[in-house]
């Protein structure tokens, strides 16, 4: 993977915050050995491992996406999806936006939660989301707002790109 990568900037947020693999393996509930492969760009990671990873680090996972990648960079396609944060820099708001990419056929990984509420907004495509084990398809210009302690996942079980606003509050 490219200088900038996910591996790379996990690495970096880690080693910042003076965090061993175990400790950040400890508090995501990922194993140490997954942890050592996305950072040396061996695995890829999933939306859920990632939002865990960002939580235990207290950074937005959008972080994990340098502003000069585009969708059509490799390590981003690779990934499967694509994040923008829209905060345009203010860091402690009591919630944060952010402008997610689902590639066609998105539909790995599994449901998670966490604290807060989160506001779905479709701009584009067909987004499918379970909560607590129940789907809901949402076209363009719908939207959802739920309780994130709901386990849940977002899939794009279409063959079009699917982008979408996420809004999560912290608490």
């Amino acid at each position: 993977m490219p200088q900038g990568s996910i591996g790379d900037t996990l690495k970096s947020l880690r080693k910042e915050r003076k965090m061993t693999l175990k400790a950040l393996a400890e508090q995501t509930g990922v194993s140490i050995s997954f942890l050592s492969q996305v950072e040396r760009g061996k695995s890829s990671v999933t939306l859920e491992s990632l939002k865990k990873i960002a939580d235990a680090l207290g950074v937005n996972p959008s972080v994990f996406f340098a502003e000069e990648h585009t969708q059509e960079d490799s390590a981003i396609r690779k990934e499967r999806f694509y994040y923008k944060d829209l905060s345009h820099g203010v860091r402690d708001a009591s919630f944060s936006p952010i402008l997610v990419t689902l590639q066609p056929g998105e539909n790995e990984g599994n449901a998670f939660s966490h604290g807060g509420h989160e506001f779905l907004f479709v701009v584009e495509g067909v987004l499918t989301v379970e909560m607590d084990g129940n789907r809901v398809e949402l076209n363009e210009q719908e939207s959802i707002l739920f309780d994130a302690r709901k386990t849940h996942y977002w899939f794009n079980h279409t063959s079009e790109d699917v982008r979408f606003l996420v809004v999560s509050s912290k608490n």
